[in-house]
């Protein structure tokens, strides 16, 4: 298999699993981001497949980060919610891996790639990742700690593209 093909197999077993995640999640909001993590990991398939067929599209943004920021901060603030959460802290961190699996990948992909368009691409995807596993990581986080006044923490090398 190569790596574009392993790339686009990645994505889908993201979907699946963040699918998966949304559907034992108990708290609605938390579903919402598992949710809108499963249909970024979508697009990201319909890309690389489109590539594949020799199709060069864009890539629409996402605003799950958005979502995520805003439910972080309230669950904060809701009695119980850590609770909630701490079953799935093994299927967070589970995520968590995966995703930075994914960021070696389409940073390497980059590097590799002699079309200019294509690594950049490549390095959108790579930053989509590094959103999806600040989110988690947020989350991870939350769950772990014992204090309520957890804060939000922005990535430390966001990058642009």
């Amino acid at each position: 298999m190569n790596v574009f093909d392993f790339a686009m197999k990645m994505e889908l077993q993201g979907v699946a699993y963040y699918q998966t995640l949304a559907d034992s999640a108990r708290i609605p909001e938390l579903k919402g981001i598992f949710t809108g993590l499963a249909a970024d990991e979508q697009k990201h398939y319909d890309l690389l497949r489109g590539l594949k067929e020799g199709n060069n599209f864009g890539m629409a943004d996402s605003t799950v980060i958005q979502q995520a920021r805003s439910v972080f901060t309230d669950l904060i603030e809701r009695p119980g919610a850590r609770q909630e959460m701490q079953d799935a802290l093994d299927a967070y961190q589970s995520a968590l891996k995966v995703e930075a699996e994914s960021v070696r990948l389409y940073e390497d992909m980059a590097k590799k790639e002699e079309d200019p368009v294509l690594a950049r691409l490549y390095l959108t995807l790579a930053n989509e990742e590094k959103s999806h596993y600040n989110i988690l990581d947020n989350i991870c986080e939350y769950v772990k700690r014992t204090r309520d006044d957890v804060p939000w923490r922005e990535p430390e090398d966001s990058g642009s593209s």
